[in-house]
């Protein structure tokens, strides 16, 4: 892998005005995210989780820029493209693409397959009529559909159809990094599998970074080289998939794991569920301190007095959180 990671995301924060005064100034703001830095190198897979409302799908459309963000620096490749013009982000987009979590709404409902992903292929600028349409049908086939859904309009699919449709129009302009917001969320089961084990032969083949945002954390742990655990607007945990699974260190995380269900009626009855009691604060009045700790069944009273940073606490594992005893401690 290359040393120089392919985004890098610093001190990213995207608010929202609510609630303006009669001169139109915003009295609070909605801190969607909140001071969030990361990076993706080339080839990797990022899981990004928590709960509805954590922050999760507005990083996604911030680092596309499909979002301005409000304060912070995106470098893709090395470029910022907070600072990029208009024609410039043009440019940039054929090599960022999203997966929406919703296929149906996010596909012309007026327009032919051909055209759907005939339109990036056009962007590539390299490809006759008979190449345009030759591409076209390889992007159909590699999400295991046939050249006879051309002439089809987006309606004529099930939702797992669309689905594909939507990986093939991203492919379609050969990114280098796609962001996956909540991919299989509005499908059946048994259609979830299938999407996921054809994102990851994708991935595998064409060697694309993503970034998988869910709040399914066996979809996260089935997909993702890394997983950051998001809160209210903010990091708390990062580690590599395997080490976040098996020993997490941040008491969010362990709620949340402890919450994913057991097949095995066995370790299901032994495992101590730890259940998070009231709900996530608004995050236009967030918590001083850690914002977990009105949550926490271990906060103490220094929790409250300053934000706690990312902390190195292993091999790539980082956690905010003060108490280093957590792992050793059982919920009060």
């Amino acid at each position: 892998m290359s040393t120089q990671p392919l985004l890098s995301v610093r001190n990213l924060d995207k608010h929202f005005g609510a609630n303006r005064s009669l001169f139109g100034a915003s009295r609070f703001a909605v801190r969607a995210v909140d001071g969030v830095s990361f990076d993706i190198a080339p080839g990797e897979v990022v899981g990004l989780v928590g709960e509805s409302g954590s922050g999760k799908t507005t990083v996604g459309r911030t680092v596309l820029r499909l979002l301005q963000p409000t304060s912070g620096e995106i470098l893709f490749e090395g470029e910022d493209i907070t600072q990029a013009a208009p024609k410039r982000l043009r440019a940039l987009r054929s090599r960022m693409q999203m997966v929406f979590q919703d296929p149906f709404s996010s596909l012309n409902p007026r327009a032919k397959v051909e055209t759907i992903i005939g339109e990036g292929v056009d962007l590539l600028g390299r490809f006759s009529a008979a190449e345009r349409r030759q591409r076209v049908i390889s992007l159909l086939e590699k999400v295991s559909l046939s050249p006879e859904h051309l002439g089809r309009y987006p309606h004529e699919f099930s939702g797992g159809q669309r689905q594909r449709l939507s990986i093939a129009r991203a492919l379609a302009v050969e990114p280098k990094l796609i962001v996956a917001d909540e991919p299989v969320a509005a499908l059946d089961v048994s259609i979830q599998a299938q999407i996921m084990n054809l994102l990851v032969d994708l991935q595998r083949e064409t060697g694309i970074s993503m970034l998988f945002i869910s709040h399914d954390l066996g979809l996260v742990e089935f997909i993702a080289d890394r997983v950051m655990v998001m809160y209210l607007g903010r990091i708390v945990e990062v580690a590599p998939s395997r080490d976040l699974f098996r020993a997490p260190r941040h008491p969010y995380t362990r709620a949340l794991l402890s919450a994913v269900p057991e097949p095995d009626p066995r370790i299901a009855r032994s495992r101590k569920r730890q259940i998070l009691e009231g709900d996530p604060p608004s995050p236009a009045n967030p918590p001083s301190g850690c914002s977990f700790r009105t949550r926490c069944p271990f906060a103490v009273d220094a929790c409250a007095q300053a934000r706690p940073p990312l902390r190195e606490v292993g091999a790539g594992h980082q956690v905010a959180c003060i108490r280093d005893d957590v792992m050793s401690l059982s919920p009060a």
